[in-house]
């Protein structure tokens, strides 16, 4: 009895410094990685001045974005798509769920390509310029439903349950921070440029700032306010680590992104990767499983690598090779080399990049939502077991209901 109990304790002090580096980079990888490159902008601007760091840093992360920005919008075409006839007229779904696909799946990219279709057939910075600002309202919804979405994902996983009232609370923190970040800061409408092309923002007048602040500000102290309640009443706050991807990505990727001119260019890169590592965890456990009986299907690794590949393909074609190709042939092919419309030398790349982002917020309300069935894999434990007993009970409250966005 003796031994055994010497050899379950020595096992678990053995796998505390691997959790303990898993974490780590879980954190790093989920945002942390941000509070390591804010120091580091500060020192390249100290030390080469602001010119000369942020063109390293704009070169760096163009060429960077090939393997990351790129390929995180191509995979979600590949998780999306899979298995489409099923998903859209079969039993996959259930018919709420359903009706979301077949809205993201079919209808968005129709109006899509039919808003481009119109803006290039005319060509029309105006038409183009309302698509492009549609992009930048929602990316902020974009992106505070996947904060919100590592915080409770990654909390299940450390068995860690948020109540009704406190979901609606870390939800009510990530709508006014993306209603504040969009109102922010106030325009009286100004031409702007956006890959090529030259259009007039919407105004956005002081008092709609002054306002979404408050809010945002509001849901800051009833979201510590949830927290510290949480403590007083049952000693329990949902992990660090989820907690702190959570608050980088509302505070420093959406509300205040503009804090530090060469970060500007990084938190994209930034966001990608948080995206991507939820994908890796994803279809890695589901890979495990189909690995094993009774299917006993291709290697984790391979089918992994053929996913990673396909979403560098992917992501090349759609946001460099395609686009080029066509702002080749058919405008500057055709003009002598320079520009014949109001749209610039790259309206293709300005279509083809705006309804890829617009396309991917909306398939990513569908296929990361807990009613799809396949978010289960989230909640898998780890190889090693890191995700606790209790995890599946935690993030499904009892109703067999994921967390995620």
């Amino acid at each position: 009895m003796t031994t055994v109990s010497v050899t379950l304790t020595g096992a678990a002090a053995a796998s505390r410094p691997a959790a303990f580096r898993a974490h780590l980079i879980e954190f790093l990888l989920v945002g942390g990685a941000t509070l390591v490159l804010f120091p580091l902008a500060w020192l390249a601007r100290e030390a080469a001045g602001l010119g000369a760091s942020e063109l390293a840093v704009g070169f760096l992360t163009f060429h960077a974005a090939s393997v990351i920005n790129d390929p995180h919008f191509a995979v979600t075409y590949l998780l999306f798509y899979r298995d489409a006839r099923r998903r859209a007229f079969g039993d996959a779904f259930a018919p709420m769920q359903r009706a979301r696909y077949l809205v993201a799946g079919v209808l968005v990219p129709l109006a899509l390509v039919a808003w481009s279709v119109a803006a290039l057939a005319t060509g029309s910075a105006r038409t183009m310029g309302f698509m492009i600002q549609l992009m930048f309202l929602l990316v902020g919804w974009h992106y505070v439903k996947q904060g919100f979405g590592v915080l409770t994902v990654l909390s299940a996983r450390r068995g860690f349950r948020f109540t009704p009232l406190e979901r609606k609370v870390v939800l009510a923190h990530c709508f006014a921070g993306w209603a504040y970040a969009w109102a922010s800061p106030a325009d009286p409408g100004r031409e702007v440029a956006e890959k090529g092309v030259i259009y007039t923002s919407f105004a956005h007048p002081p008092g709609i700032e002054v306002v979404t602040g408050a809010v945002f500000g509001l849901s800051a102290l009833a979201l510590i306010a949830a927290l510290v309640r949480a403590w007083r009443a049952e000693r329990r706050i949902p992990p660090l680590g989820p907690l702190a991807g959570f608050l980088i990505t509302i505070w420093l990727w959406t509300v205040y992104s503009s804090l530090d001119r060469l970060m500007m260019y990084v938190i994209p890169a930034l966001h990608s990767v948080q995206y991507l590592y939820f994908v890796w965890l994803l279809t890695r456990n589901e890979a495990r499983e189909a690995e094993g009986p009774p299917s006993f299907g291709r290697p984790t690794g391979l089918r992994l690598g053929i996913l990673a590949a396909s979403a560098i393909g992917l992501g090349w074609v759609l946001l460099r090779g395609a686009p080029a190709l066509l702002d080749g042939a058919l405008v500057l092919g055709t003009s002598g080399g320079e520009a014949a419309t109001d749209l610039g030398d790259t309206p293709y790349l300005a279509a083809i990049y705006v309804s890829v982002n617009i396309h991917h917020y909306f398939m990513d309300n569908v296929i990361w939502r807990r009613e799809n069935p396949g978010t289960r894999y989230l909640l898998k434990p780890d190889a090693q077991g890191s995700a606790p007993a209790g995890a599946s009970a935690a993030a499904t409250g009892g109703s067999g209901r994921s967390s995620c966005t």
